[in-house]
């Protein structure tokens, strides 16, 4: 049964697209369009993650270009054949440079069997450091590796975050949200034979989600193996509403207040 707080109607919806990758190429040729359908449709803030040192020209471009586009500095766990340990400095110059909304796209991916877990800890630890050193929340790519990314996390502790594309276990997802963190859905549980995730999108409190699209990746059912895009965000939030049995309004208004909340843009 939802709660009060889920049930009051609300202003017309606002959205944040909480994780989206605007400076991919795979929107070179129509990025305005693709910039102007997500405003149009209310996604009016995407926060755009930097996956290496050599992309982040490339999301600075963005964001100048595109009003509500704000940038997260980080390195990506699946790029450690990229990543440098001097690369840790220039994070850190670009953090002092230009302030984040938050310190990623970082953290571990054990899904690919052919990314060595060493460098990428080695990585994901320093980010962390970084993060805690400025007071930034992190952006946390936890593919197949929640335990491990929860374990380091107990042990430099940041101001939270958001574990991006969640698709662990309930007792997992307590412990994000003991740490003070959020967890990312997107189109992933929009899918009908996403179980797991359906479950948790109706079971979890409701202010312990963020929405996101991990454009132009992880697209909706809707899309199918498509490119996604940040216009998609109202539909995933539709979808999100309609298995918690609420109003879009709700979870535009309580999605969007946790991720302001969270990025400090109050």
């Amino acid at each position: 049964m939802a709660s009060a707080s889920e049930t009051a109607p609300s202003r017309a919806p606002f959205f944040i697209d909480t994780h989206c990758h605007l400076d991919a190429a795979e929107f070179d040729a129509d990025r305005d369009a693709v910039y102007a359908r997500a405003v149009d449709a209310g996604v009016a803030i995407q926060i755009v993650p930097a996956i290496s040192r050599d992309n982040f020209a490339a999301v600075v471009a963005t964001c100048e270009r595109y009003p509500g586009s704000l940038p997260a500095w980080g390195m990506h766990p699946m790029l450690i054949d990229v990543h440098r340990p001097e690369h840790l400095a220039d994070l850190r110059a670009q953090i002092e440079a230009q302030r984040p909304v938050a310190v990623g796209e970082i953290g571990l991916d054990l899904f690919v069997r052919d990314l060595d877990a060493a460098t990428q800890e080695y990585f994901y630890v320093e980010q962390l450091k970084i993060a805690q050193e400025f007071d930034l929340p992190v952006l946390l790519h936890c593919r197949r590796a929640n335990d491990e990314i929860l374990k380091h996390l107990r042990k430099t502790r940041v101001c939270g975050g958001i574990a991006h594309a969640f698709n662990g276990s309930p007792q997992q997802a307590n412990e994000f949200i003991k740490l003070g963190f959020k967890l990312g859905f997107g189109g992933a549980f929009t899918w009908p034979r996403a179980n797991n995730l359906r479950r948790l999108a109706v079971d979890l409190p409701l202010d312990a989600i963020v929405l996101e699209t991990d454009s132009p990746d992880i697209p909706p059912v809707w899309v199918g193996h498509g490119r996604n895009a940040p216009g998609e965000l109202p539909l995933i939030a539709k979808e999100l509403a309609t298995l918690r049995g609420v109003s879009v309004e709700v979870i535009a208004e309580t999605t969007t207040q946790t991720a302001k909340t969270l990025f400090r843009l109050d």
